[in-house]
């Protein structure tokens, strides 16, 4: 009877336990617990008491949060950058990364900065300035219009003349094309291909090439695109050192004819213009006071271009020159001559501008058509006489490094490819002493 009352109240407990534990005979805490840790390992023995299962899951926890930190701290050095002593040099750098690139900035010494501490408080302003750096500094949508804008008012040269030929090129040509398009969108293929239709010379389609060019370089040195290849140097323009229309020099008939024409200060001015190189805006921008009479000089100093006074063209052009005394007595009748003779006052100066401004270039061209017209000698323009001057040194027999100086070139290529020209019977001459030599006739 006890042995019955017993395995009844057994039965009774196991079947209590079925309800509660499930049909597995497992709790839900039990089951949690094993799904969640797959990778739990027992000892070989068997899992043991609850104790010991408890005990491993608490070591398994604490690794799985140090792995988390470790991990978290990884991100905010890789954000914030570090600071590291070059024990070698004795110095301070701060190591961040910038577009997935690594970088590294000097602080300073280990004598400015003692400590760690010191060294992280001074690279705070490198951390905010470059780690921290806005989204829109380093990938923007600048449009081209937009970039032209700040290169005016940040990289156009000074020179009123170049910043007048430059605003033009922008406005008629490269805006209208391509303003409102992303500055990482240009493209060297589409860029040559669009210059190519362009109705202009050759040498003109490389003056927009190589402003294109220089916006380039600008949005790289501002921060607009990532300092690379500038694509434009792909950008080919054939014939871009070719002439369309040869330079025209004249012969030495042909000036005397032409001289004969000129009305008074213009024949001054052509003769001083051909006699020493000079550019228009630096014949008409002379003042007496640049004439050093007791040493036989004169100093070309400025330049004036639509009647606004500027530098010379190039470093180059600013030299002393000296002055033949033949040439001097010219000037110096024509100084006797003029209204206008005090030392700041222009040599060739306007009666019309009271003496104010000088001669315009507008006014001294139509004086030459005149005269050229008048000579027979045909269309002239006033960079004739620079041309000129080139020749006769040829002529003469000067050698070039001279005339490079004369010309007053920085690049002696621009003398010898761009001006020159034979315009007396030199060839000639020198065909008749080669065949003399081969006949064995005297010269």
């Amino acid at each position: 009877m006890a042995d019955r009352e017993r395995s009844c109240t057994i039965s009774k407990l196991e079947s209590e336990n079925d309800s509660a534990l499930g049909s597995t005979g497992q709790s839900e805490g039990l089951c949690t617990h094993r799904y969640a840790t797959p990778s739990l390992a027992f000892p070989p023995g068997g899992p043991g008491r609850n104790r010991d299962a408890e005990e491993t899951c608490g070591k398994l926890g604490s690794a799985v949060r140090a792995r988390e930190r470790k991990e978290n701290m990884k991100r905010t050095r890789h954000k914030q950058g570090s600071v590291v002593c070059d024990k070698r040099r004795r110095v301070w750098n701060y190591l961040f990364c910038e577009n997935g690139v690594r970088r590294t900035k000097l602080i300073g010494s280990l004598r400015d900065f003692p400590t760690k501490a010191a060294a992280w408080q001074a690279a705070e302003t490198i951390r905010q300035t470059v780690v921290n750096k806005p989204i829109s500094q380093t990938h923007t949508t600048q449009t081209v219009r937009e970039l032209a804008q700040r290169y005016q008012s940040e990289r156009m040269p000074s020179r009123s003349e170049t910043s007048r030929v430059y605003c033009s090129w922008l406005r008629n040509h490269i805006l209208p094309q391509w303003g409102d398009t992303s500055v990482a969108d240009i493209q060297p293929r589409s860029v040559e291909l669009w210059l190519r239709q362009l109705d202009l010379s050759p040498k003109s389609r490389s003056h927009v090439r190589n402003l294109l060019r220089a916006l380039i370089e600008f949005a790289m040195w501002s921060g607009v695109l990532e300092v690379a290849r500038n694509p434009i140097d792909l950008v080919v323009v054939k014939g871009a050192t070719k002439r369309i229309r040869r330079p025209r020099s004249l012969t030495v008939e042909q000036f005397r004819r032409l001289s004969a024409f000129l009305k008074k200060p213009f024949s001054t001015m052509a003769l001083v213009s051909v006699c020493l190189g000079l550019r228009v805006s630096e014949l008409l921008a002379l003042k007496w006071g640049d004439v050093d009479w007791l040493g036989g000089r004169l100093n070309v100093e400025r330049g004036i271009v639509k009647q606004i006074v500027d530098d010379v063209k190039t470093d180059s052009s600013r030299r002393s020159l000296a002055i033949d005394r033949d040439l001097l007595e010219v000037i110096r009748v024509w100084k006797q001559t003029t209204q206008f003779s005090a030392e700041e006052d222009w040599i060739f100066a306007s009666p019309l501008k009271l003496g104010r401004l000088p001669y315009s270039y507008t006014g001294f061209w139509r004086e030459l058509e005149r005269a050229s017209k008048g000579a027979g000698i045909g269309h002239l323009g006033t960079h004739a006489f620079r041309h000129t001057y080139r020749s006769w040194l040829d002529a003469v027999g000067t050698p070039v490094a001279v005339q490079q100086k004369l010309m007053r070139h920085s690049d002696i290529r621009t003398t010898m490819n761009i001006y020159g020209d034979v315009v007396t019977d030199e060839m000639g001459q020198a065909q008749t002493r080669v065949v003399r030599l081969a006949l064995n006739r005297p010269a």
